[in-house]
């Protein structure tokens, strides 16, 4: 059973499913974490692998960029290989003052700018949040690894180079930081009935504007992938 976007079969991805938007940073985590990593899926490159974790199976695949490629990949996932919950591990940009590079934030929920949510005929506007069960585990695995984890709002943007330079107006509105997937997860996830949750690491800020190189957003958010993965590890069987 494949699709047009994935070349794995039937029980070949764990329950749980990391994301970062990175193939790159996805093959980091299976080389660097996961016991037993196998190559699960590599069309396009985008690289999906499943191994354990503290004995724990779990899958790591790569997103993309952008709503419209997340949108594909978590569909696929959710409703052809029975995956239950998606954590988005990626990069921010902060808005906020009070982060720094590299803080890990947890996305509680996720404005947009985009249209994504125009697919579902509704007669308002829906307002994405994060699983709820997802993002008490994953707050208390920031707990228990010593790393102190935001929780708030994230932007999910459909553009990287903003030609109205608006985004710092969700900045008065409290928005923590700036992304591009979280909101397409999010609706993704309620209208297949599944849980998803965005764990991101602060790469840039617009209010200082300092910046991690493409290596560093690769291979030193190591704290993201950990509160990801011991959250895994506490949702099974849940």
């Amino acid at each position: 059973m494949s699709t047009p976007h994935n070349s794995a079969q039937p029980g070949d991805f764990a329950k749980t499913v990391l994301m970062p938007g990175d193939p790159l940073r996805a093959k980091f985590i299976a080389d660097t974490f996961l016991e037993n990593a196998k190559l699960v899926n590599n069309v396009r490159g985008i690289q999906g692998y499943t191994g354990t974790y503290k004995g724990t199976p779990v899958s790591v695949m790569a997103s993309g960029m952008g709503m419209p490629s997340m949108g594909i990949y978590s569909h696929e996932l959710f409703s052809q290989y029975g995956v239950e919950n998606i954590i988005r591990i990626g990069s921010a940009g902060a808005i906020s003052e009070r982060l720094k590079l590299r803080d890990v934030i947890a996305g509680q929920a996720s404005c947009t700018d985009s249209n994504f949510a125009h697919q579902y005929g509704l007669p308002g506007q829906f307002a994405p949040i994060a699983d709820f069960t997802l993002l008490e585990t994953a707050v208390a695995a920031a707990r228990g690894l010593g790393v102190e984890m935001p929780v708030g709002n994230l932007l999910s943007s459909d553009v990287f180079y903003d030609a109205s330079n608006s985004t710092m107006k969700w900045a008065e509105m409290g928005v923590l930081a700036v992304e591009m997937e979280s909101a397409a997860l999010y609706m993704t996830a309620a209208r297949l009935g599944k849980r998803a949750l965005a764990i991101c690491s602060i790469s840039d800020s617009i209010v200082t504007g300092e910046a991690l190189d493409a290596k560093a957003r690769q291979t030193t958010f190591t704290s993201m992938m950990r509160i990801a993965l011991e959250t895994a590890v506490k949702m099974a069987g849940k």
